[in-house]
C-alpha cells in the first residue's frame, strides 16, 4: 500500500516501502534508546520501539529503574493500515534529522510514567559488523544494526516524580537494527526454550567527554569468537577511519556473589584497534539496571516481540527487584549503567553480559540463567 514514505527516494524493490523482500515473520526493525545521569548514577531509562511487517505489529515499550525497583509499561498496535507511523499508543518516536536528533514521547497513560525527552547526537554513529547466522542451513539471523551515543535532554515523570534531563548531565545511547532477528525465547512459562552452547557475550557502550567506544564480542570459549565489532567513535561530521575499528578484545571478569542472578562487579577488557593502538578499560559496575524482560526481551509472560495482540493493547507494572520470583523473571538480560577508565579518561554507559553453562571460565555465576 502507498505510504507518505512512497515520496521519498530511497526504494530497494520495485514495490512500496511498507513491503519487504521475504516472507519470514522474523524479519523486524527495531527502535531503541537508554539514558542515565553521570552524576547521580542512580537511575535509567530504557526506550524500544518494534515494527514487524510480515507480522502486521508494531509494539513498543518504556521504562525506568532505580535501585530495587523497575517500571515497566508496554503497547502493541495492528500495523496496517498506518504500516509506518512509528506511534503505538501513547508512545511516539520521531526522528526530527536523521543521525543526529530524535524526539521521544509518552503521553499520559494508566503506568503513571510519561517523558518528553530529545536524542541529541555526540558522536558518529557506529555499523555494527553484519549479523549472519545459519543453522542445517538455514538462515537464522541475518540484520544489520548501528549504534550511536548521545546526550538527552526533556523530562521525565515516574512514582509521582518529575526530574528535568539536562545534556550536560544525561548520557545515553541508542541502535536501530533491521532484518531477520535470530529467536530468543526465555520466557520459561511458554516453552520451548531457545538452546544456547556454551558462550560469553558482552555488548559495551562508553562515551567521554570527546570520544566514545563500543565494543560487542561473543564467544564459544575463551579466544575462540563468533563475534566480534567496535569502533572508537569521534564526533559528529569527524572523519571515519577503518584505523580506529577494533580487531581484538581480551577480558577479565569478576562477578558478585549474587544469589538471584549473573550480577558483573568489575572488569578489564584489553582492546586492539586495526591500527595497532591498544587500549586498557578498567570497568566498574553501578547497581542501577534495566532488566529487557519488562520490554519483551526474550518474551514474558507468554507475550513475545511480534505477536498480535489487536488493534490496541497495553499493559504495566511495577517489579520489586529484591524479590526472588521477581528476579527469577527477569534473568540476566540488562542494561546496567557502567563507569569506565581508560587511563586518566573517565567515562559513562552501559554494559550487557552472559554467560552460558559450559563457557571455560567464570563457572561461579553459570548457575544462573545467562541471557
Amino acid at each position: 500500500m502507498l505510504t507518505g514514505q512512497d515520496d521519498l527516494i530511497g526504494h530497494q524493490l520495485p514495490t512500496t516501502f511498507d513491503q519487504i523482500d521475504n516472507s519470514d515473520p522474523a524479519w523486524m526493525e527495531r527502535l531503541w534508546y537508554t539514558g542515565h545521569p553521570i552524576d547521580s548514577l542512580d537511575i535509567i531509562f530504557d526506550i524500544g520501539l518494534g515494527y514487524h511487517p510480515n507480522r502486521n505489529v508494531m509494539d513498543a515499550f518504556a521504562g525506568v529503574a532505580i535501585a530495587g525497583r523497575q517500571w515497566n509499561f508496554r503497547v502493541s498496535r495492528q500495523l496496517r493500515p498506518d504500516p509506518l507511523t512509528t506511534t503505538v499508543g501513547p508512545l511516539q518516536i520521531i526522528v526530527i534529522e536523521g543521525l543526529k536528533r530524535h524526539r521521544l514521547v509518552l503521553e499520559a497513560n494508566a503506568s503513571g510514567l510519561r517523558f518528553d525527552l530529545e536524542f541529541l547526537a555526540s558522536m558518529n554513529a557506529h555499523e555494527e559488523t553484519p549479523h549472519l547466522r545459519r543453522r542445517d542451513g538455514r538462515v537464522t539471523e541475518n540484520m544489520a544494526r548501528a549504534q550511536q551515543l548521545g546526550r538527552y535532554r526533556g523530562w521525565i515523570e515516574f512514582d509521582g516524580r518529575r526530574i528535568e534531563v539536562d545534556p550536560d548531565r544525561w548520557y545515553g545511547q541508542r541502535d536501530h537494527s533491521w532484518g531477520v532477528r535470530g529467536e530468543m525465547r526465555t520466557d520459561e512459562t511458554s516453552p520451548p526454550l531457545t538452546f544456547y552452547p556454551p558462550f560469553l557475550y558482552a555488548w559495551t557502550t562508553v562515551q567521554f567527554k570527546d570520544r566514545g567506544l563500543h565494543v560487542f564480542f561473543k564467544e564459544r570459549g575463551p579466544g575462540n569468537k563468533i563475534y566480534l565489532s567496535g569502533e572508537e567513535v569521534f564526533a559528529p561530521g569527524t572523519r571515519v577511519s577503518s584505523r580506529n575499528q577494533l580487531t581484538d578484545v581480551t577480558h577479565d571478569m569478576v562477578w558478585h556473589d549474587d544469589p538471584l542472578g549473573q550480577s558483573l562487579d568489575h572488569a578489564r577488557f584489553d582492546l586492539v584497534f586495526a591500527d595497532g593502538r591498544r587500549k586498557t578499560l578498567q570497568i566498574r559496575t553501578l547497581p542501577v539496571r534495566y532488566y529487557l524482560k519488562g520490554g519483551l526481551y526474550g518474551g514474558l509472560d507468554g507475550w513475545f516481540h511480534g505477536d498480535y495482540k489487536g488493534k490496541l493493547y497495553a499493559e504495566h507494572e511495577v517489579w520489586d527487584l529484591n524479590d526472588a520470583a521477581t528476579r527469577r523473571k527477569t534473568r540476566t538480560l540488562a542494561d546496567q549503567i557502567i563507569e569506565v577508565r581508560d587511563g586518566d579518561d573517565v567515562g559513562y554507559g552501559i554494559v550487557e553480559y552472559g554467560v552460558g553453562q559450559g563457557y571455560e571460565l567464570y563457572s561461579s555465576v553459570q548457575k544462573h540463567p545467562p541471557i
